[in-house]
């Protein structure tokens, strides 16, 4: 192992991690921020990186890995081992099996977390399609300084799981940065969005658009399996929301119920739970007011009802899952488990139209995210999240700070 070189095709913020490239036009920039290291050497391009190295990252987005891969993978060096870390390993491995030599061998990963996250303790996907099992295990040590926890998958297994574990709950975060947008709102600077389940949603919400686009489209446009769950996602969105509307309790409540009973079986109440009311309301952008006002909270509602609907238990896939999961489940969890609450809940989305116009964005929102999904139009996609991404972005360093702390103590509870 100790001659082994490792190749990295794209060094965006989870490539680095050594003989490098990304576009040419990055090169001498590169070139310059590692002058230091001499363990890591910059390549003008892809073919360089190819002919030298025995194990090869190609570290790009989902939606440009078959046209990187084309350009660059017939250069690879003979027996060695390819693998890269799309969120959506099918199209990463239709690119390797067309394009890459066949003496070429295939090991992928996947590290669940974002690129400010430490990756000690957290999962990491490695995927063995086509390798034998020497070859596996020399990338097993070589990705073991992460000190990460490995997760072994398929290739089909791990765009499900991770469809399961992170489409929807992306969806439901975009979905309410565009409602904000377009009620021209702050959320922190709302009374009625500070403190509790509120700063997880302003929290997250911002830390999911001060990232890169790419990361979630990807994920959500090439995996048929996030397709379905975001469709179904805008669905039960709508529905609850007409039940409001309408004024249907009886009809909300026995929906609601048999969602929560389906998710939160019996046989979790008497485990803790993720997330407590101190560690809901120690982390806000803002001041939090002696008393809060109620919600709905129709997007918890919504992601209960998807998950029902689809016959997910997101617990089965909890050693899969990203920590903006576990934080989503948390406060997901926190309502659902709480009788006293829930009820609140269901009768304030009866009674109260306080948020009524929120919703009625959210409603839009949710439901223009899944057709942009649908249509597979990577262009719009992007279009919307950098407008929106614009609108927040003056709040992003202490989003990302606030962030941070908040997973943490998630993590050490999960």
């Amino acid at each position: 192992m100790d001659k082994t070189i490792i190749g990295i095709i794209g060094m965006g913020l989870m490539g680095k991690m050594v003989h490098a490239c990304d576009t040419k036009a990055k090169a001498e920039g590169l070139r310059d921020e590692f002058s230091d290291n001499n363990n890591i050497v910059v390549f003008e391009d892809g073919y360089g990186v190819s002919r030298s190295s025995d194990y090869i990252i190609y570290s790009v987005e989902a939606e440009a890995i078959d046209k990187v891969v084309a350009e660059y993978g017939r250069a690879t060096k003979k027996h060695a081992i390819v693998g890269g870390q799309t969120s959506c390993k099918a199209p990463e491995m239709a690119a390797f099996e067309r394009h890459l030599p066949a003496d070429v061998e295939i090991v992928s990963c996947h590290s669940l977390h974002g690129p400010h996250i430490d990756p000690r303790g957290q999962p990491l996907v490695l995927v063995k399609h086509r390798a034998s099992q020497e070859s596996f295990d020399l990338v097993s040590r070589i990705l073991s300084c992460f000190d990460s926890e490995y997760v072994y998958l398929s290739a089909q297994a791990h765009d499900r799981i991770t469809a399961d574990t992170q489409a929807v709950t992306h969806a439901a975060f975009l979905s309410m940065g565009t409602a904000w947008c377009a009620n021209n709102q702050f959320p922190w600077e709302h009374s009625r969005y500070i403190g509790g389940i509120e700063n997880v949603k302003c929290n997250i919400t911002l830390r999911i658009y001060s990232n890169k686009w790419h990361v979630y489209a990807g994920l959500a446009i090439l995996n048929p399996s996030a397709k379905q769950q975001i469709k179904q996602y805008a669905q039960s969105v709508t529905d609850l929301f007409k039940i409001m509307l309408g004024g249907h309790k009886a009809e909300l409540e026995k929906r609601v119920k048999t969602a929560g009973q389906a998710v939160f079986a019996a046989g979790r109440q008497g485990e803790p739970l993720l997330l407590s009311d101190d560690v809901l309301d120690r982390f806000s952008l803002g001041k939090v007011p002696k008393e809060k006002t109620p919600n709905n909270h129709l997007s918890l509602l919504a992601m209960v009802d998807c998950w029902w609907k689809l016959g997910i238990v997101p617990y089965d896939h909890m050693i899969c899952s990203t920590p903006l999961f576990r934080l989503w489940l948390g406060v997901t969890e926190y309502l659902f488990r709480k009788p006293a609450l829930l009820d609140e809940v269901i009768n304030i989305a009866i009674d109260d139209n306080t948020f009524r116009s929120d919703d009625l964005e959210f409603t839009f929102a949710a439901r223009g995210w899944s057709d942009c999904v649908s249509f597979g139009d990577f262009l719009s996609y992007r279009d919307r999240f950098e407008q929106i991404q614009s609108y927040f972005a003056p709040r992003f360093p202490e989003a990302t700070r606030i962030g941070n702390e908040m997973i943490k103590v998630i993590l050490e509870k999960s």
